[in-house]
């Protein structure tokens, strides 16, 4: 995917006023618009120079997109990192539709729905705040456990001199034990103020998980991976495996396979009317035979059990 340097494509300086930024898009839409400019490639252009603008007239949209920064120039190729967009607060909740025409890109960044509405009129004076929403990155002992966090967001706001500016906006968050990722938190209120009066919006946090070195969800399921020496999977044993609520005895049945997946119930993310359940995938470690001794124990497996685990 394509990295879109916006601010070239309409021809402005990073710390463009919003002002700028539409007197920019102005002059080029009317340059490029495909009823006025017949060449080729006006079309794409004036595509180009909508989306651009979609992004940069927007704070909320804008200082996220600044988080990349400088470093990227246009056309190189371009991966978002996990959660990039985590902590930045946007408007209109999560009924919005996307956009549409769009390059992969912007769809990557800001699609999916992502930005919704604007908060609903209560009457002709009287107008609720927009809803906010964010993504929150947590634990996943947060989420198995249950927890209070203090967090803080980034809120873009603009300026006098009509230049976008952020500032943290810091809450105090219960973390409902089970959550999962993608599930929202609704705090009420903690949304924009309301116009004439009318109440706040609603602040929506999604929920989205850190790498962990041991598991990973699916779900409300957690999944890890248990590694034995052959002779325990050949035999049996009882290892010791952690689990986000504390390591436990799982019981190895004799004859266990690499790759074999083992249930431990109810060790997931689970709420009082859902569980979720652990998973753990066996892996085989084999010594490596270094000594002639060793080497000769290896050979005689071979000889008195004998198997091609090609053709079983």
């Amino acid at each position: 995917m394509e990295f879109k340097d916006y601010y070239e494509t309409l021809g402005i300086k990073r710390d463009a006023s919003q002002d700028q930024v539409k007197q920019a898009y102005r002059r080029l839409a009317r340059k490029f618009h495909p009823d006025v400019n017949k060449s080729a490639g006006a079309e794409a252009k004036f595509k180009d120079i909508g989306e651009a603008y979609e992004v940069l007239k927007d704070p909320e949209k804008r200082a996220a997109y600044d988080k990349f920064g400088a470093n990227w120039k246009e056309g190189q190729e371009f991966k978002p990192p996990p959660n990039w967009d985590a902590g930045f607060e946007f408007s209109g909740g999560f009924t919005g539709a996307d956009q549409q025409g769009f390059s992969d890109f912007f769809e990557e960044l800001f699609g999916r729905g992502r930005f919704g509405a604007a908060g609903r009129r209560t009457s002709s004076f009287r107008m609720q705040g927009e809803n906010q929403h964010a993504k929150i990155v947590i634990r996943l002992e947060d989420a198995y456990l249950g927890s209070t966090q203090t967090i803080t967001l980034t809120r873009a706001t603009v300026d006098e001199s009509g230049h976008v500016r952020t500032q943290p906006h810091t809450l105090h968050v219960t973390i409902p034990k089970g959550i999962t990722a993608g599930q929202h938190i609704r705090l009420e209120g903690q949304g924009s103020p309301g116009i004439g009066g009318g109440p706040n919006g609603d602040l929506y946090l999604e929920i989205a998980f850190a790498d962990h070195p041991l598991f990973h969800a699916e779900g409300r399921d957690i999944h890890s991976v248990v590694a034995l020496t052959p002779w325990e999977a050949a035999l049996g044993a009882t290892v010791t495996v952690p689990t986000l609520g504390g390591n436990v005895e799982m019981k190895i049945p004799a004859g266990t396979q690499g790759g074999k997946v083992l249930r431990l119930k109810g060790r997931g993310l689970s709420t009082a009317s859902k569980r979720g359940d652990h998973y753990v995938t066996i892996r085989i470690i084999v010594p490596e035979a270094k000594t002639e001794e060793q080497k000769k124990l290896y050979r005689e497996m071979a000889r008195i059990m004998p198997v091609n685990p090609r053709t079983s």
